[in-house]
C-alpha cells in the first residue's frame, strides 16, 4: 500500500554527504517541524530526471521556498556518492538536498517501488513528489508510467 495524503511519513533514514563526510539523515531531522517538498526520480543521470526533473526544482527553488517550504529534497535509489556527483553536475548548491536511498528501504516504506529490471536498472523508486508538513504528507503526486507532469516543480509550485 502506498502513502496517501493525510498519512504520517514513515520513519527511516537517508545517506547524505556533507562537508564532514558521509552521514545518516533521519526522517525526524528532515521532516519534524518543517515543510518539505520530497521528490523522487527513478535514477540519477537518467534522461528525464537529469534534463527536466531535478533542473526544474533547482530553477524554481526560490519561488517554492518563498511559499513557505523549508527544504526541497531529491531522493533516488542510488548511492550517496552518485547523488553527490549528480548534485554537483546539476549545480544544485543549497537549492536541493540530495538524498540517497541506496537500498530502496525508504522507497519500500512509502510503497512506491518501481521494478525497472526490464531496463537493466533493478528495483528503483517511482517518479513522485510529496509535500510534507511536520511529518505528514499533505499532497502526494505519483506519476503514471512514463509520465512527467504531476511531480514537476511547476506543478508542485501551483499546489503550495
Amino acid at each position: 500500500m502506498s502513502i496517501n495524503a493525510g498519512d504520517k511519513m514513515p520513519s527511516g533514514s537517508f545517506k547524505v554527504i556533507t562537508a564532514e563526510g558521509p552521514r545518516d539523515l533521519s526522517t525526524d531531522e528532515l521532516f519534524s517541524g518543517k515543510t518539505v517538498v520530497l521528490f523522487s526520480v527513478p535514477g540519477a543521470f537518467t534522461p528525464t530526471c537529469d534534463a527536466k526533473h531535478l533542473p526544474g526544482f533547482v530553477q524554481h527553488a526560490d519561488a517554492i521556498k518563498a511559499k513557505g517550504v523549508d527544504t526541497i529534497a531529491c531522493m533516488a535509489v542510488n548511492d550517496m556518492f552518485v547523488m553527490k556527483a549528480w548534485g554537483q553536475s546539476a549545480n544544485v548548491g543549497d537549492a536541493v538536498l540530495m538524498l540517497a536511498d541506496g537500498n530502496g528501504d525508504y522507497t519500500k516504506a512509502l510503497g512506491l517501488e518501481l521494478d525497472a529490471r526490464g531496463f537493466g536498472l533493478g528495483m528503483r523508486g517511482q517518479r513522485f513528489a510529496i509535500i510534507v508538513k511536520d511529518g505528514v504528507a499533505s499532497v502526494v503526486n505519483v506519476e503514471a508510467g512514463g509520465e512527467f507532469k504531476v511531480s514537476s516543480a511547476e506543478h508542485i509550485l501551483s499546489q503550495l
